[in-house]
């Protein structure tokens, strides 16, 4: 049975209608699709076309979400991804993929399916494989991995916890502004895979990075970020850049876990429209 909404579906059709290069977008734990509207509206500026399908059930509006929290629980990588390529599969034209956190992680899953033209992964969660686990990534995971029970849950981040794991490179204004314009509840599954990950031969968080459908990747990393810091983006470049395929990194400096939703969204959006326009037709 099919996970597409309407609205998705709609997404799908305008971008085949279009005969324009898609770029398919897919957010993270926290956030929901509507927080790539910018980076969409840029984009297509530039030629391409877009969709930013959300996961399995995620509601429409921020404020929809916050009344209806429960829907988000028990959201696993697989079940998300899969929801991803059957949108994928609805497309004409084989997409750019772009993602962000755990969405960068389910960007690199697709790429290792040889579904995507070309991909890039912004802060990604880790995947079976990558070993760091520095102090600020627990830190910023024990909202959710602190208390088992979450496992099963939904779990909203309170300002404090936002501002260490996502906004610690912005002052309080913006850290709140972001909170409050965009933070919705998350599933605690995911978290739970990735922690496991490297001791769970079964994980979902598998990456095929040895595919040499997989096409060119672009790791971006933000210098500042507490959630997926450099020492784990390092170890995601260390091993997608054994693949036969073109593997390019680039930091972005003073930037945190924010850093596709705040006010400096546009520079990391603009490094990462140069690189699809070097690696598509766009090009």
């Amino acid at each position: 049975m099919s996970t597409l909404t309407t609205t998705e579906r709609d997404e799908i059709s305008r971008a085949n209608d279009s005969g324009l290069q898609p770029v398919v977008f897919v957010h993270g734990l926290w956030l929901l699709s509507s927080s790539w509207d910018r980076w969409r509206a840029l984009f297509e500026d530039q030629g391409f076309t877009t969709i930013a399908p959300g996961w399995p059930d995620d509601p429409g509006s921020v404020e929809e979400a916050r009344r209806n929290p429960e829907v988000f629980a028990h959201k696993m990588v697989k079940q998300v991804t899969d929801h991803y390529l059957e949108a994928i599969d609805g497309l004409t034209i084989a997409p750019a993929v772009v993602g962000h956190s755990f969405g960068g992680l389910i960007a690199q899953k697709i790429a290792g399916t040889g579904a995507s033209t070309a991909t890039v992964a912004i802060d990604p969660a880790p995947f079976q494989g990558v070993l760091p686990l520095p102090l600020s990534s627990l830190k910023s995971a024990s909202a959710v991995l602190g208390n088992p029970l979450n496992f099963g849950r939904a779990v909203a981040l309170t300002l404090e916890e936002f501002r260490f794991g996502w906004a610690n490179a912005l002052d309080d204004d913006e850290a709140e502004e972001l909170w409050t314009t965009y933070h919705v509840a998350a599933s605690g599954v995911p978290l739970f895979q990735a922690a496991t990950a490297n001791v769970n031969p079964f994980t979902e968080t598998k990456v095929d990075t040895k595919n040499p459908a997989r096409g060119p990747l672009l790791i971006v990393s933000g210098e500042k970020d507490n959630t997926v810091p450099r020492a784990i983006t390092d170890a995601v470049y260390r091993l997608q850049q054994k693949n036969p395929g073109l593997t390019e990194f680039i930091e972005i400096p003073n930037r945190g876990h924010s850093l596709t939703i705040d006010s400096g969204w546009r520079t990391v959006a603009d490094e990462v429209l140069a690189f699809l326009e070097r690696q598509t037709a766009i090009g």
